[in-house]
């Protein structure tokens, strides 16, 4: 086990620790596999005409099945404790460091994975018991029915979550904003197996059930490949066309030079309306800013230029 998985466990210290507990409890599955093979060929031998093997039939009896029984113990404790391999195995492979989203999706299918194994060790150790495993899994049906109508809700939650891992409509970091019935803005800070926490912009936070943002319309500003900017001049009627002219294309030749900015095919600086007071000049740009804060110190920046250009111009 320790050289099958020894790439990973220089790599993980969680790995190494993992694989180093629970080679016990593989050898003691291994012993008592053969043990249980052993003592099961001496009960048969028993039955035979002439036999060497002479024991209580209690013991024929029993210890083939308390080797079976601690066989199926030490597997199941083996299989339980090597699911904390699969976040290692992921950071093994992905060599960024995980974030957040992807903590939360290991940690869900960590969950499964046990659950499984509980279940499929205990209708092994219930058949090595000689348990009527058609009713035991017909009491099983209806218990699992009772209990999912029960909590049917956190049930219904937990789906969610995992469609949210899977689909990764946001992640960690983003800042979305719900539309449906509950209408919810903010940072994600944390996705959860029962719910999702936002941090709002008054330092709030918002706790959403999984199970609504799968099922309501989710806006995610941090997907956005760019930010669109769209600001209005409004300058004296009594300005020279020519010059107005000069002040537009100075606009477009500051926002082509400009390293944020892109998309300068699409951006425009041209006389929107002549109204009654004003001749307002109307721009389109977009920003190659992935924060709000940059983003608002590069508008200062761009504004600033456009009054001395203005200025300039009289």
């Amino acid at each position: 086990v320790t050289r099958v998985f020894s790439k990973i466990a220089k790599r993980s210290p969680i790995a190494a620790k993992t694989i180093s507990e629970s080679r016990g409890a593989l050898g003691t599955a291994a012993a008592a596999a053969l043990f249980w093979q052993v003592s099961e060929q001496l009960a048969l031998d028993m039955d035979l005409a002439v036999s060497s093997v002479m024991m209580p039939n209690a013991a024929a009896f029993w210890l083939p099945v308390l080797a079976q029984l601690l066989m199926l113990g030490a597997l199941l404790s083996w299989a339980l404790k090597e699911v904390e391999l699969v976040g290692a195995v992921v950071d093994w492979w992905d060599d960024d460091e995980l974030d957040g989203t992807e903590k939360t999706l290991i940690s869900a299918l960590e969950s499964v994975l046990r659950f499984l194994i509980v279940i499929f060790g205990a209708i092994l150790i219930a058949n090595a018991l000689d348990f009527n495993l058609a009713t035991l899994i017909a009491g099983m049906g209806i218990s699992g029915l009772a209990l999912a109508l029960a909590a049917k809700d956190t049930i219904s939650n937990f789906f969610g979550a995992i469609t949210v891992l899977i689909d990764r409509p946001f992640k960690v970091g983003d800042w979305i904003l719900t539309k449906g019935d509950t209408n919810a803005e903010g940072e994600v800070i944390e996705i959860g197996l029962r719910t999702t926490l936002l941090r709002t912009s008054v330092d709030t936070i918002i706790t959403l059930p999984n199970a609504n943002l799968v099922s309501q319309a989710v806006e995610n500003y941090g997907k956005r490949r760019w930010r669109r900017y769209q600001p209005t001049f409004h300058l004296d009627l009594d300005s020279n066309p020519a010059k107005v002219k000069k002040f537009c294309s100075g606009i477009l030749e500051m926002i082509a030079e400009n390293p944020q900015t892109l998309r300068e095919s699409s951006s425009w600086a041209c006389v929107e309306t002549l109204g009654p007071q004003s001749i307002d000049v109307n721009v389109n740009m977009y920003w190659d800013i992935d924060s709000g804060k940059t983003e608002r110190g590069a508008r200062e920046v761009f504004l600033l230029s456009v009054m001395k250009l203005a200025m300039s111009l009289g």
